[in-house]
């Protein structure tokens, strides 16, 4: 589905990816693990043009995206829950959510996802009329998943997920991102620090230090990798 091939990302002078080549298979998901600073924000942010890749290119069902623009790559079939959430504190859930389908015309497909997704997130039902920026961190993680489901994705891109969240939260999040991927058939691209987890929800999995990816496998071969354990499992 998704093909990044021999990207190099800068930030003015200073080169934050360095000729990074990843796959995503359909129906998969895939996670990015390293440490902080590694890199692995600029990929996601690469894949969605917010940043675009200084030279390399990125291909989305076999269709270059490297040279679209953010909203046209969102309206191909590929959106982002961004880290730090970034939910619009001053609207409601309810029109968080609207702002998740703005690209979208078709309203019975939009109805039918806001069902889905507040199914999927109960607390945000109850919450609809609530100010974004009231609600706790757990649930403002829920308003940016959702928020980027509803745009229907093919490929949902989720960037640090449990950053600041209590456990029991996490474990919820984590539940749902299997559960969005497993029922819904959406494509995952999870990047994580907690790589204990991220490792036990994904099919294969990445691990990028200082802009280079440095591994790949199985999540379950990384999982019990030595040198991974050590670094990022903290065992």
């Amino acid at each position: 589905m998704l093909r990044v091939l021999d990207i190099h990302t800068y930030y003015g002078n200073i080169q934050a990816l360095k000729g990074v080549t990843i796959e995503v298979a359909e129906g998969e998901i895939i996670t990015l693990i390293g440490a902080n600073g590694a890199g692995k924000t600029t990929t996601l942010m690469s894949i969605s043009a917010v940043v675009p890749p200084r030279s390399g290119e990125i291909l989305f069902k076999g269709k270059p995206i490297t040279k679209l623009s953010p909203e046209k790559i969102v309206g191909m079939g590929i959106s982002q829950a961004p880290e730090g959430r970034r939910i619009f504190p001053g609207l409601t859930v309810l029109e968080n959510l609207d702002m998740g389908a703005f690209l979208r015309k078709d309203k019975a497909g939009i109805k039918e996802d806001l069902d889905y997704v507040l199914d999927l997130f109960p607390i945000l039902a109850e919450r609809q009329g609530q100010a974004g920026g009231t609600l706790s961190g757990g649930e403002q993680q829920m308003l940016a998943i959702s928020r980027a489901l509803m745009a229907r994705p093919q490929l949902l891109l989720l960037d640090e997920p449990s950053l600041g969240l209590a456990p029991i939260i996490v474990q919820r999040i984590f539940d749902i991102i299997r559960k969005i991927n497993s029922e819904h058939g959406t494509t995952i691209f999870l990047v994580e620090q907690n790589a204990n987890l991220a490792l036990q929800v994904s099919h294969r999995g990445y691990v990028m230090e200082n802009g280079v990816i440095t591994m790949q496998d199985t999540a379950a071969n990384l999982a019990a990798n030595e040198e991974i354990k050590k670094a990022y499992l903290g065992i």
